[in-house]
């Protein structure tokens, strides 16, 4: 059936497609389909050509900054808490 589609019927279909979306968003439709198809044929092939990743891959990792603050060392004896006593609620 999906044979038979012919030039009328495309119309027709785009004619729909503006009435409902509206001539503004009518182009990032377009965008954002034909995106979602190329993704799906680089899944579907195995071609991943992400420019992101290959932007991220080829950036340099900078050397660690060396800092000239003092630590504290750790304490060596115990901080004992405040003792705290439960009494009643005072909301009855």
């Amino acid at each position: 059936m999906l044979g038979n589609i012919g030039p009328l019927e495309i119309i027709v279909v785009l004619i729909i497609a503006l009435v409902v979306f509206g001539p503004k968003r009518l182009p990032e439709l377009g965008n954002s389909l034909g995106k979602g198809i190329r993704e799906f044929k680089d899944s579907v092939t195995g071609d991943h050509h992400d420019e992101d990743t290959q932007e991220e891959a080829a950036k340099p990792i900078a050397p660690p900054k060396v800092t000239t603050t003092q630590v504290k060392p750790a304490t060596t004896h115990r901080i004992e808490a405040d003792k705290v006593e439960a009494g009643p609620d005072s909301k009855v």
